[in-house]
């Protein structure tokens, strides 16, 4: 007797997908939120201060090029999601994509705050007193956004 087995569905290709786009928008919210709406920094702020015009200019064009970076990692993202689409062995669930976006916006804070912040020191979340919080802070955030996206992926595995 020849019985028809059930379909094996996958979660990685959303998971990548989200995971990019995560990481994207990670960028953005960074960029719009602390270096244009509250102006807390700049790409290289702690190296090349806002003293003058050529430091201010410098500043702006490595923001610039932070929100390509930005733009190419989302871009990416959504092709990578757009051909997960045309697959049939896709599980497709909110709380994978959405937990996966939380990994990697969460990835981005943690990665950025380790090399941009800590290692390299180009600039800080917030100069000034409690300089140091503000960088743990904004790693501690990250790596607690991951959690919550790893405990969604978790919650959305399915067995078949």
């Amino acid at each position: 007797m020849v019985t028809k087995s059930e379909p094996l569905y996958q979660q990685q290709p959303l998971v990548v997908a989200g995971i990019t786009i995560g990481l994207g928008l990670g960028g953005f919210v960074d960029g719009i939120l602390l270096h244009q709406i509250l102006q807390w920094h700049h790409m290289l702020s702690s190296v090349k201060p806002l003293t003058n015009d050529s430091n201010i200019d410098l500043n702006m064009v490595w923001d610039g090029l932070f929100h390509v970076l930005d733009f190419v990692l989302t871009v990416t993202g959504i092709i990578l999601l757009w051909r997960a689409g045309k697959r049939d062995d896709v599980d497709w669930s909110s709380s994978t994509f959405f937990g996966s976006i939380l990994i990697g916006a969460g990835l981005f804070d943690v990665i950025e705050g380790i090399i941009d912040h800590q290692i390299l020191g180009i600039h800080h979340v917030k100069p000034g007193s409690n300089q140091l919080a503000w960088d743990l802070g904004f790693i501690l955030f990250g790596a607690l956004l991951v959690l919550i996206g790893w405990i969604m992926l978790q919650k959305s595995k399915k067995s078949y």
